[in-house]
């Protein structure tokens, strides 16, 4: 077996008495954990050097800690296939996997240099304050696309790094060229991704939903709480999650009660007889709302909507800063108007069930009367 030249060549790196294959095992594996030690000296040295430095720097060097410790690893396997005792072809086949990992770690050093980007990019802005609009939208966008670019940096990753072995190489120009039934089972089997994948470029571009705004859809109500690259998590008010393909907001209506601001307008029903001080009620309704802490001090309304047969329709207009103040300030509007009405107008309630009630009790004193006059009832002890 022929060894390939090497500037050691001067040495004779094989053992006597040991396989030209086990000698090059031996080698590697030798400048390989020679190459780890290295590397966690070096990678001290430099988290020392960028202690003080700032916030992207210190967050680059910690997070690709294990991709330099591969790419010294790999340098050291690459000093060890020079000087190993290979044929041309295994020295062909390990260069060419040398080659595929440097792409792997190039993609590898992008998408952490991706991610400490959004993150320190997105820090100056605060979802937990009041007025988060702008926030929203800016997490939401970058959020989006970081998971687009990511799956594009590694998809151009792994096709460059098969594309270093011919028999891989070879393999995928004959199957693009085979087309056929092949090609178009794969094309419908990736629809579903590639239509998500294009609605959420669209959903990043237009942003009809943001992190954390409030939806009413499919008849829930809820807070986005992820966007990923093929769904959408909606957390609902009683902590359950909808998972909604991110398709659906493509191609299906919907209610976003935060798409411009966080404020909404809340309704509030009363069926009342038609004797009851309408105006007095709005009094009443514009006070409850000045006293609460709900109550964003925008709107307040009261009007006749309806009549019906025996009852007239009254409709109750409150605004609160956001969906949870507005579902409180109703149930509290609710509360307080019913417990003024009963007060104040307790003859202008819907009366049927009491109106039923008494002619139950109506019929009962009748019967009584009647047995007491019938001898033969009593005699039975019929009432």
């Amino acid at each position: 077996m022929q060894s390939i030249p090497t500037y050691l060549s001067s040495l004779d790196l094989r053992i006597a008495w040991m396989p030209d294959w086990a000698t090059s095992a031996l080698l590697i594996a030798s400048l390989a954990l020679l190459a780890w030690w290295v590397h966690s000296l070096v990678f001290a040295a430099v988290e020392r050097l960028v202690g003080g430095q700032s916030l992207f720097r210190r967050s680059f060097v910690t997070r690709t800690k294990a991709p330099s410790r591969l790419a010294f690893i790999m340098l050291g396997v690459a000093l060890a296939v020079t000087v190993a005792p290979l044929t041309w072809s295994e020295a062909a086949d390990a260069w060419r996997l040398i080659i595929a990992g440097i792409i792997i770690l190039i993609g590898w050093f992008l998408l952490a240099a991706l991610h400490i980007w959004i993150v320190l990019y997105l820090r100056r802005f605060e979802l937990d304050t009041e007025d988060n609009l702008l926030a929203r939208k800016h997490v939401t966008q970058f959020r989006i696309l970081e998971r687009i670019a990511r799956i594009l940096i590694v998809i151009i990753t792994l096709a460059a790094a098969l594309m270093t072995f011919p028999s891989v190489r070879q393999y995928g120009v004959s199957l693009l060229a085979s087309a056929g039934a092949a090609s178009l089972i794969i094309g419908l089997a990736l629809q579903p991704m590639l239509k998500n994948l294009v609605a959420g470029v669209q959903l990043a571009i237009t942003q009809p939903i943001r992190i954390d705004d409030a939806l009413l859809i499919e008849n829930e109500w809820g807070n986005v709480e992820e966007i990923t690259s093929s769904y959408v998590v909606v957390r609902l008010w009683d902590w359950r999650r909808m998972i909604v393909p991110l398709s659906y907001f493509i191609e299906q209506p919907f209610q976003n009660w935060t798409r411009e601001s966080a404020a909404l307008i809340g309704t509030v029903f009363l069926y009342v007889d038609f004797t009851v001080d309408v105006a007095d009620l709005r009094a009443k309704l514009e006070e409850i709302a000045a006293s609460s802490k709900l109550w964003d001090r925008r709107v307040v309304a009261l009007q006749v909507t309806d009549f019906k047969e025996s009852t007239m329709e009254i409709r109750m207009l409150v605004s609160a800063s956001n969906a949870s103040k507005v579902f409180d300030l109703r149930c509290e509007v609710r509360e307080r108007m019913i417990a003024y009405v009963q007060e104040r107008y307790p003859e202008a309630l819907p009366r049927l069930r009491a109106d039923i009630q008494d002619q139950r009790s109506a019929s009962k004193t009748k019967a009584l009367v009647d047995g007491e006059s019938s001898p033969s009832d009593r005699k039975t002890g019929v009432v």
